[in-house]
């Protein structure tokens, strides 16, 4: 996780924004164990309550689970219900205004397409179809 914490939200939601990132990206995988509150609130020079806020919002969103006496660890299908969830914010919120921005430039398909790494693009295609 990086160290570094902008002041435009509140750190424990920038923690679980992190959290989800990297379940998101394959860092942490269904069944494992999150970094214990005191660990990062040692590393990051937290106050452990703002960890623990941070996880509690995890939990409450049904991405992780607390096994007691062993500390925190990321639910199975976590990773299904982001991917799921970040798609269709994206569909809802953000792609309105690019789409509109899109329409703005007068920019076509090709152009869009023209810029996109071909290799990159076709990696990235088979990772989505694997993860659905």
């Amino acid at each position: 996780m990086d160290p570094k914490w902008n002041e435009d939200a509140p750190i424990y939601r920038q923690l679980r924004d992190r959290v989800v990132a990297m379940i998101l990206e394959g860092v942490l995988t269904d069944g494992d164990a999150l970094p214990s509150v005191r660990n990062v609130a040692a590393e990051y020079r937290l106050n452990p309550l703002t960890v623990l806020k941070g996880y509690q919002e995890l939990v409450d969103e049904g991405l992780v689970e607390k096994k007691r006496g062993r500390g925190m660890f990321v639910t199975d299908g976590a990773r299904v219900q982001l991917l799921k969830d970040e798609r269709q914010r994206f569909k809802e919120r953000e792609w309105p205004l690019v789409a509109a921005t899109i329409e703005r430039l007068g920019l076509s398909v090709e152009d869009l397409l023209g810029e996109i790494d071909p290799s990159k693009a076709s990696r990235e295609s088979k990772k989505g179809e694997k993860n659905d």
